[in-house]
């Protein structure tokens, strides 16, 4: 069995990487086993400061191939808005401030800020696109970077109670009339950011880590 640490804590978006990783490795390496933060023992996570997706992606990565010993992944994503320059960006997870309480509490307040700052945004320049860096860093010093994007729009009220953080407001051009919080999981996956970032990753890691 391969194993693989995958440099998160936020459950929804272990579920989600987690279903794609294994999905898409074992056509390569047969039984994978992907493990979460809260399946190794406790380190000290890097703060993410770094100013782009890709740099914090690698922050993690890193910090886990060397606590863990094991090929680990990671990635950073947020949801850049054409109105506010690109923002929040990589502050997307703490637009409202640090986290305090429940993740669902912090994306609520996250979604409550954006609406009231694109509350006079006309419809017609409410772009935007989510943006996703994952990184691959193995023990061993190798390291695989690569990048998913999902363009859409913002939406004037929060819809659907499927996936978490910005999706409740966000409705792709690659399938218009839903959020991706109304999408099942199939969908969601077949047009996402992050499921177009492990699709194209999935190969490469299989051969670095010894597809059969």
């Amino acid at each position: 069995m391969t194993r693989v640490f995958l440099a998160s804590r936020n459950a929804k978006k272990l579920e989600e990487m987690q279903r794609i990783l294994a999905q898409h490795l074992e056509q390569h390496l047969g039984e994978v086993e992907v493990v979460g933060l809260d399946d190794v023992p406790a380190y000290d996570e890097p703060v993410e400061d770094e100013p782009t997706f890709t740099g914090n992606a690698l922050l993690k990565a890193r910090a886990g191939a060397t606590v863990t010993g094991l090929p680990s992944i990671a990635d950073d994503s947020g949801l850049c808005v054409d109105a506010l320059n690109g923002m929040p960006g990589v502050l997307s997870a703490r637009w409202s401030g640090p986290a305090l309480g429940s993740k669902e509490g912090q994306d609520a307040r996250n979604n409550a800020l954006l609406l009231a700052q694109l509350s006079d945004v006309p419809d017609e320049r409410r772009g935007a696109h989510f943006a996703c860096a994952v990184a691959f860093c193995h023990p061993d010093g190798r390291e695989l970077v690569v990048e998913g994007r999902m363009d859409g729009r913002v939406i004037r009220e929060t819809r659907g109670d499927g996936g978490f953080g910005y999706d409740v407001l966000f409705v792709a051009d690659d399938r218009p009339g839903l959020t991706t919080a109304e999408l099942d999981r199939a969908e969601k996956d077949a047009i996402s950011h992050r499921g177009r970032a492990m699709r194209e990753i999935a190969p490469q890691l299989a051969t670095l880590l010894g597809a059969r």
